[in-house]
């Protein structure tokens, strides 16, 4: 599934000129309040739906997330990253740490990685067996399909980077004071083993990609038109309709009767800007 990259300042391209922010900015507003009408069909019609990501590191994840929540309200679009399971979750059946974070009537439940980490990252880095992994492609399918059966929208997003450009993101992270807590040890690791992550996906792809959740593989390496076409899919994949609201007017303020502001010496934060 290898691609070449077309690189630009912007943030990559593959194949065609990156696109501009300004003409991404005027997308994504319009697509923002696509998403928010979305969200109101969901809280009224007590939808429950599951956004699956998963890709390399530095395939562009988490500024994917970030583009869709922007402008909706965390009550209603939870974003789950779970930390690396306890002592106590170790033990406990695979999927039980997931279970909980499942949507309710009106949520969207948003994953950045999820139960698919025992198919790449704790295969690939040796922190199950083999024995765990084979187990796990067996039943994912008959425990999504489950998902589905009981009335969850359930998608599931791989975000395919070429090498080229994963390495040029990395890279961009070593001297960024705001990215460097994204260069982990364990992501200096993975990008050493991209085939074992190839054969780890491929495997995991035929394993799970099924008629009842399948697997949407998203091309990031220009990170503006990935988020664009997430976006634009998922709309795609839930129906809804605009809900119908009355038209919003400011009531009046009440009267001050008498109030003044206080003579009280607030402690105001100094203003260097």
């Amino acid at each position: 599934m290898a691609h070449t990259s077309k690189t630009s300042s912007d943030g990559g391209g593959k194949g065609t000129e990156a696109l501009r922010g300004k003409t991404y900015e005027k997308h994504l507003a319009k697509l923002h309040v696509e998403m928010v009408k979305l969200q109101e069909w969901v809280k009224q019609k007590g939808l429950k739906v599951c956004i699956v990501f998963e890709g390399r590191d530095g395939a562009g994840k988490g500024g994917t997330i970030k583009a869709i929540t922007e402008r909706v309200s965390p009550r209603v679009f939870r974003v789950i990253a779970l930390p690396a399971p306890t002592e106590r979750e170790k033990s406990q059946m695979y999927v039980q740490r997931y279970l909980p974070h499942l949507p309710a009537a009106g949520e969207v439940v948003i994953w950045d990685r999820s139960w698919y980490n025992r198919a790449g990252v704790e295969r690939v880095m040796g922190f199950c067996s083999e024995e765990g992994v084979k187990r796990f492609l067996q039943v994912t399918p008959a425990f999504e399909k489950l998902m589905v059966e009981s009335g969850i929208i359930l998608l599931k997003y791989w975000l395919e980077v070429s090498m080229e450009e994963q390495t040029r993101r990395l890279e961009g992270r070593i001297d960024d004071g705001r990215k460097i807590w994204k260069l982990s040890p364990m992501d200096l690791e993975s990008y050493s083993r991209w085939y074992d992550y190839s054969r780890a996906r491929d495997e995991m792809f035929k394993a799970t990609d099924t008629a009842w959740a399948p697997w949407y593989v998203v091309k990031s390496d220009d990170k503006r038109r990935a988020r664009l076409n997430v976006i634009t899919h998922l709309l795609s994949k839930i129906p809804y309709k605009k809900v119908q609201r009355q038209k919003v007017k400011l009531p009046k303020r009440q009267r001050a009767r008498g109030y003044r502001e206080p003579d009280y010496p607030f402690k105001f934060i100094p203003e260097r800007f």
